[in-house]
């Protein structure tokens, strides 16, 4: 639907003294002006307008960090100047890049005797579709020294999967091969990722913290699975872990949990550092065990301003702040820091989830016990009000609160989902539980259903 060209009065005095004198002015908002306004006056109207954005730090919806300490903000400020492409003319932001990529890949427990690889990206979906890539090309090496055809690669992975794997299949023609959910089984497990393999299978997704209800998706039985499969046919299957989420909190709260480089068949995972990598967005991570799980062939020599680069990326130029803002993070926090950070999280996500669950309605589908994540829903019986009329109702109190439903085979499940993120306290989480105490109070008496809604524009949730 095109732009319709408007034109408004600026606010009135209340906004800043200076818009007052601009008050007799019309304004364009979907075209350039022929002059533009002092700084001041452009700040209070831009500033004015954002106003009416909900309050991130009540945004239960997202992953994506809200909260940062004041002095990581100004060191983001002072260094979004820097182009995180241009190593030659910036090469110690290179080198904090280098830094974070061995944090993270000896976080994910890379083997002494690899040289595991890796890069800052711009978040998850761009890391994801970099493994992606490499996935590819290293079957259709496979495949053309077998001398077989390379036409029909296909990828496995759980219905549940964030849309940017659904994205990559369709920009580079590979056959998406999702598995549906079944009962009360809400992600990818080791049997079924088995039975979707073939020798066209470039790859298993398997994630750690499904964005559905925050679960962690069992990758060393997944890996052992196509272990037995390889014994059996000869099929090899290699594993990319999508630990978007669970990539930076696994490690400090689950450290025994064997899900990264420890296993042999995993050889690349993404993580967002602006999710629990504690970074505003937008910060990815991509790492390859080593140098021959990421093909040569991707890697380009860029001359660039007077330097030569390897550079293996989707986009090119890119402030350097969040790569350095994540740097900041481990640096002011280490190891011990992000167990406290990520340890209150998930003592708020149980004291909501346990304290939801006792409230009367309400059924949990995940405890908040993998990622401070869980999400609960309607107890059948309930029938005068969904779980899209509570987080209606909980967004009049300010709380975004997501309502959706689950993918093919359970669609009949719809449930909210709370994400707890760094920056919100047992205050704010008994803040919530009284707030959703008193509009279930409210549903539950009334004496006929609530009126019904588009449930297109209901369930319309990205995830």
């Amino acid at each position: 639907m095109p732009l319709t060209k408007q034109r408004r009065r600026l606010p009135t005095p209340e906004v800043s003294y200076r818009l007052a004198e601009e008050a007799a002015a019309t304004l364009p908002i979907h075209e350039i002006g022929d002059t533009g306004l002092d700084s001041e006056t452009a700040y209070e109207l831009i500033t004015s307008e954002l106003l009416l954005d909900g309050q991130a730090r009540l945004n239960l919806a997202t992953f994506v960090t809200t909260y940062m300490p004041a002095v990581a903000a100004r060191l983001m400020a002072e260094t979004a100047d820097k182009n995180m492409i241009d190593k030659d003319e910036y090469p110690l932001t290179a080198e904090i890049e280098a830094r974070c990529v061995s944090i993270i890949s000896e976080m994910w427990n890379s083997p002494e005797h690899e040289q595991a690889t890796g890069t800052s990206t711009t978040g998850s979906s761009e890391a994801a579709m970099l493994g992606g890539m490499a996935l590819k090309w290293r079957w259709r090496e496979r495949m053309r020294a077998a001398g077989k055809p390379t036409d029909r690669p296909n990828m496995v992975m759980g219905a549940n999967v964030q849309v940017c794997w659904e994205k990559f299949c369709r920009y580079w023609e590979v056959e998406p091969r999702l598995v549906p959910m079944e009962g009360e089984r809400f992600h990818l497990e080791a049997p079924e990722a088995v039975a979707h393999c073939d020798e066209n299978t470039i790859g298993v997704v398997a994630i750690l913290g499904s964005t559905f209800d925050g679960s962690y998706e069992p990758v060393k039985e997944i890996a052992a699975a196509l272990d037995k499969l390889e014994e059996d046919t000869g099929c090899y299957v290699p594993i990319h872990v999508d630990a978007a989420s669970g990539g930076f909190v696994a490690p400090v709260l689950q450290p025994d949990l064997e899900w990264d480089f420890r296993l042999d068949r995993v050889q690349s995972i993404n993580a967002s550092g602006h999710k629990y990598g504690l970074v505003y967005p937008g910060v990815g991570w991509a790492i390859w065990r080593n140098e021959e799980a990421l093909p040569r062939d991707l890697v380009f020599d860029v001359n660039y301003l007077g330097g030569h680069m390897p550079t293996f990326a989707l986009n090119f130029s890119r402030p350097g702040s969040e790569v350095v803002a994540q740097y900041y993070m481990f640096t002011t926090l280490g190891r011990e820091g992000y167990h406290r950070v990520m340890q209150g999280a998930q003592n708020v996500a149980t004291h909501i989830s346990s304290a939801i669950a006792d409230m009367g309605p309400y059924r949990l589908i995940s405890e908040g016990r993998d990622l401070p994540v869980f999400a609960f829903a309607l107890k059948p019986e309930v029938e005068n009000y969904s779980v899209f009329d509570v987080s209606d109702r909980l967004r009049q109190r300010g709380w975004l609160v997501p309502a959706y439903s689950f993918p093919e085979n359970r669609q009949d499940l719809s449930v909210l989902r709370v994400v707890v993120r760094a920056g919100m306290t047992m205050e704010m989480a008994d803040f919530l539980l009284d707030h959703l105490a008193e509009q279930t109070k409210f549903l539950e008496s009334l004496d006929s259903p609530m009126p019904s809604q588009d449930e297109e524009k209901r369930t319309a949730f990205a995830h």
